[in-house]
């Protein structure tokens, strides 16, 4: 089965084969260019949003303060609780907390507890944290899905090889 193109007329000329309307429109340079315009417009509108340029007064007024990295308070599975590092036993625990939230009242703490160590324990020590002063209390506890919490749980029918 031959190809051949559509005629105009019905007739046997060749002068009706080069004279007949084209019936397709190609697009696809159309789009190249209209996507290499809309890489061109998402580079340059950043650049174009800087305003007018302004020579800066200097000051001598203080910084203002970043945010504070959290205090962490961690209890072990025998049960005994850290501040970062150090251990805190139950002499030291009331006047080392009462001292960091002399400091900073509004510093974020918290606490950190092993899976195995009973509810009880971490209920204590955060009871321990309030009393300090601390206001600013937050539980830590590891995603479902380890460290990563967007990674996909592996199939369940999948054989090991």
């Amino acid at each position: 089965m031959a190809m051949g193109s559509i005629r105009a007329s019905g007739g046997d000329d060749e002068d009706d084969l080069d004279s007949a309307p084209m019936s397709e429109i190609n697009v696809t340079p159309m789009v190249d260019v209209m996507l290499v315009l809309l890489i061109i417009f998402m580079v340059a509108a950043p650049l174009m949003t800087t305003g007018v340029p302004v020579q800066l007064p200097k000051t001598t007024a203080a910084k203002v303060a970043q945010a504070k990295k959290p205090l962490e308070i961690s209890i072990d599975k025998e049960g005994k609780p850290f501040l970062a590092k150090d251990e805190l036993t139950p002499e030291t625990i009331m006047p080392r907390l009462k001292a960091l939230a002399a400091e900073d009242p509004t510093q974020v703490m918290l606490v950190r507890g092993d899976k195995d160590v009973p509810y009880g324990k971490i209920m204590e020590v955060m009871g321990l944290v309030g009393q300090a002063g601390f206001t600013k209390v937050s539980l830590i506890a590891q995603s479902p899905g380890g460290a990563l919490p967007a990674a996909p749980a592996p199939a369940a029918g999948g054989a090991a090889r």
